[in-house]
């Protein structure tokens, strides 16, 4: 085997949340009177809930306080949260479960390794609560992506060198995450058309190939 783990970013790679992050960001700007639609909401991929909102906030007129910021990004989770309530396993692909259940056939560890903080949620939601050995987040690192922090914990978490792990990603800022972190990684997605990346998936089936 080429590696020991693979860690997977969540959204976009194991799931597809996009519509509910929209449909709250949505709901804030709109209570803002900013415009907003899914251009500026492609800009929000991979990005903390904060630096999403100060992207948001660069067509707003007024000036708000720190406090304020708080308050709407806590209210747009809010939100959020309730609408990932829709989620269930039915939301889970066939491919995705088969493919996961197979890498883990071959000995390889599993991680999560994303930039939100309701990671765990949505795995419960899923049907996958528990089956990750390690879940990195938005809840133990202070830096996001293209940092590598969160990949460099969730190779801490499943006791792996950086070098034995690889990384799955929808998104350019993941990519470099990976790479500043001494990881290969595999693209999905939009991802691909960066040609960043060590792998570059039509599918994510095709993860079986790559760690042959």
């Amino acid at each position: 085997m080429k590696y020991n783990a693979v860690i997977f970013d969540l959204d976009g790679v194991i799931c597809h949340t996009d519509k509910y992050h929209y449909e709250a960001w949505k709901k804030i700007a709109d209570e803002l009177g900013i415009y907003f639609d899914e251009t500026i909401n492609n800009r929000l991929r991979g990005v903390s809930r904060m630096e999403s909102f100060e992207i948001i906030l660069e067509r707003y007129d007024g000036v708000m306080s720190q406090e304020e910021k708080t308050e709407y990004t806590t209210k747009k989770n809010e939100v959020y949260k309730e609408l990932l309530k829709n989620m269930s396993p039915a939301d889970l692909s066939p491919e995705v479960k088969n493919t996961l259940d197979g890498l883990r056939g071959q000995g390889l560890k599993l991680a999560i390794g994303s930039s939100s903080k309701n990671a765990g949620f949505i795995l419960e939601q899923l049907g996958l609560g528990g089956y990750f050995d390690a879940i990195s987040d938005g809840n133990n690192i202070s830096n996001s992506k293209p940092d590598p922090e969160v990949f460099l914990k969730a190779a801490q978490f499943v006791k792996e060198e950086p070098g034995s792990c690889l990384v799955v990603e929808d998104a350019k800022a993941g990519l470099e995450a990976a790479i500043a972190g001494g990881m290969d990684c595999a693209a999905i997605g939009d991802a691909v058309a960066s040609g960043l990346a060590t792998y570059n998936l039509n599918t994510f089936g095709d993860l079986a190939d790559v760690v042959k």
